[in-house]
Order: structure tokens, then C-alpha cells, then sequence
């Protein structure tokens, strides 16, 4: 099982979702990178559930760091982030060992792994593993922010209802991403705010869930970061968006809808604006030979509806390898896309400053030259 991700910076996930406790080892940061403490603590907040939107499982995310952080700053050393399950509650996945749930990973790990994997509340393919995941994305996203780079997420869109657009002058997209990142529910249309939360709890009365549209960009990135060919911009973040549980889309600036266009419509022309180059459009979405051009990254994420679900689903029963029924029980979220919206932004932020430091070393995380 492959759990580390980086090359300058790399992140290595631990944990299972009802074991005794969940974390994450950040290796390749600087010595002195101050690192606050409570802005951690709020972006586990964004990712916990919340009310009727979420599951019940309520989960506080306390956290303690291990090595790595003395005083406020980081010591050059692996940090260890450790997050305890408090609110396992493990007895509701005991008839699940042999019915392996639609659209889960219990048939895949079961080949895989044997039946020695964990399946309890999905284990170590849960998305409760996002929670080390934010809390180190926390790290680089402060560090990124240090450097003037901005990271925000909305929910474009959420059972078929669409938000409004993000603005595409950088100014104003910026601001827009700072107030998104201080909303529990990141939406910028309050209206489709509200029909987006009805949406949801209708799905769970209906014993249903649904997906929904992330829409993730990036301001300030300096021109010239990223590789050709395997380590492009693109290639790195859809690694990284496509390790996130439920995401079964990516696409970078137009995307698809570049393909319907002829290149007169879809090339960005060069101009100057301030003083600097840069294109009069953004099909491509900030990016030009996998490397940023210096214009605002545009990445949309797809996250299908969560498949555990209340309705009775046709499954196999691998013990006796006879169709059957399933009824599954526990506490599930009728739609996580509004919880991964930070997830999203915590793994664009790990990627981003893996290709940085590897582009400018690793004191530039710190500010020195």
C-alpha cells in the first residue's frame, strides 16, 4: 500500500478509521517555518460534519504534534501530526466482512489485501483520513500564504444547482477566495446556498445522497513552476485530487469544454497588463506545457454522491457466493462535497509547495534567499 506522496516535501498518511487514532508525517519542511496553531484547529473545523448536512459521527479533531514542531516553528525534522478516534462505533460494520457495499472499496480490498484489510467504517480507504490530510495541507497552505499565493475552493455546483462563477479578474478572484475560505458552506451565491442545503436534506430523507462540482483556484503562483511530460503542474495535482475519496473527475481550466472549441477560441493570447505578460483570457487554466504561466490555476474536481446509502442495495456475499441484499446502518453523510471542498484545497496547497521548493529550495519556505 503506497501512502507517501512528494519529492521535496512528502506526505505519509496513517491510520484507520476505527482504529485508535489517525495521522499524517510531513517530511522535507524548513527549519523556522512559523506554523499557527489555530488556523490548523479551523481548517480541521471546515472538513468535520455539520448538522443535517453531514454524518452524525462528530469527531473533534483534537491533534497533537509529535516531532518536528518546538516553540511555534518547525525544526527541519519529519513532523508528526496525530489525531485520536474518539467516536468509533465499530459494531455497525460487523455483518459488512462478507457484503462488500456498491461503489465502496470493500471488494477491491478484500482482492487485494486478502481479508486482512481493516473494513471496519472502510478502514484505511475512509474518508476520515482526510483529517491528517487538512491538517498538513494547513501547514503549506500558511506557507503558501507567507509567499502571497492563494488558495479557495466553492461548490460550483451541488445536486444540479449551480453557483455563480468565480471572477476573473485576479484582484477580485483573490478576495473572493478569502471570503470563501472563512465559510463553512463555500458558496458565493447565498440563494444557491440555500437550495444546494435543501437539496441535500431531501436526499437524506429519501435515504439517498448526492455529488456535486468543486471549483478550486490559485492566485499569485510565479510563472515557470512545474515539469514537462511526468511531473507536470496538472499530472501532480490530479495525483493528488484523485487520492481524495469520491473525486472521479478532474479538469484543468476549460477542460472538456475545450474540445467543442476551435484553437482560435481556445488559445490564451499574450498581452501585458501592469507591466507584466500575461493572457488576455485563461482557457487553460494557468498552466502552458505543464508549467504555470503565471495567470490563476483553475481546477475543477467532480465528487460523486457518497455511496453509503440507507436504501437496500443488491451485493454479493463472498462467503457463500450468493446474490443477496444489503441494508447498510451506521452514520454517513448524504453529501460530502461541502466537507471536501477543504480537502481539496489542503492537497492543490501540499502539491503546490512540493513543486515550489523543489523550483526555488527549501529556505524559500521560510523566506530566505
Amino acid at each position: 500500500m503506497k501512502n507517501t506522496f512528494g519529492n521535496a516535501v512528502s506526505v505519509t498518511l496513517f491510520g484507520e478509521s476505527h482504529g485508535s487514532s489517525i495521522g499524517a508525517i510531513i517530511d522535507g519542511l524548513a527549519p523556522g517555518v512559523t506554523v499557527d496553531l489555530d488556523h490548523l484547529k479551523q481548517q480541521l473545523t471546515l472538513r468535520r460534519p455539520a448538522g443535517k448536512l453531514s454524518t452524525a459521527r462528530q469527531e473533534q479533531d483534537e491533534f497533537t504534534i509529535v516531532s518536528g514542531f518546538v516553540d511555534g516553528h518547525t525544526t527541519g525534522t519529519p513532523m508528526t501530526i496525530l489525531i485520536p478516534n474518539t467516536q468509533q462505533h465499530s459494531k455497525d460494520y460487523a455483518a459488512l466482512r462478507d457484503l462488500p457495499r456498491p461503489a465502496h472499496a470493500d471488494f477491491a480490498a478484500r482482492c487485494k489485501y486478502h481479508g486482512f484489510e481493516d473494513v471496519r467504517g472502510g478502514g484505511h480507504f475512509s474518508g476520515r483520513i482526510t483529517a491528517p490530510l487538512v491538517a498538513a495541507g494547513a501547514v503549506a497552505l500558511q506557507i503558501l500564504s507567507a509567499h502571497d499565493i492563494r488558495v479557495g475552493t466553492h461548490i460550483a455546483a451541488c445536486a444540479g444547482i449551480a453557483d455563480a462563477s468565480l471572477p476573473e479578474d485576479e484582484r477580485l478572484l483573490t478576495q473572493a477566495l478569502e471570503t470563501l475560505n472563512k465559510k463553512e458552506f463555500a458558496v458565493l451565491d447565498e440563494v444557491a446556498a440555500a437550495q444546494m442545503k435543501a437539496a441535500i436534506e431531501t436526499a437524506r430523507a429519501e435515504l439517498d445522497s448526492v455529488g456535486g462540482v468543486l471549483e478550486t483556484a490559485v492566485t499569485g503562483l510565479p510563472a515557470g513552476v512545474g515539469e514537462p511530460w511526468f511531473d507536470s503542474v496538472e499530472s501532480i495535482l490530479s495525483h493528488l485530487l484523485f487520492s481524495v475519496p469520491g473525486v472521479k473527475g478532474v479538469e484543468f481550466g476549460d477542460g472538456f469544454g475545450l474540445c467543442a472549441q476551435r484553437g482560435s477560441a481556445a488559445n490564451d493570447a499574450f498581452c501585458i497588463k501592469e507591466g507584466k505578460v500575461a493572457t488576455s483570457t485563461n482557457h487553460n487554466g494557468g498552466i502552458n506545457g505543464g508549467i504555470t504561466n503565471g495567470m490563476p490555476l483553475r481546477i475543477r474536481t467532480a465528487v460523486k454522491p457518497t455511496p453509503s446509502i440507507y436504501q437496500p442495495q443488491q451485493t454479493v456475499n463472498l462467503a457463500t457466493g450468493q446474490e443477496t441484499t444489503l441494508s447498510i446502518e451506521g452514520r454517513h453523510d448524504p453529501a460530502i462535497v461541502h466537507r471536501a471542498r477543504v480537502v481539496a484545497d489542503s492537497v492543490i496547497a501540499l502539491g503546490l509547495l512540493d513543486l515550489l521548493t523543489q523550483r526555488f529550495g527549501t529556505d524559500w519556505q521560510t523566506g530566505e534567499k
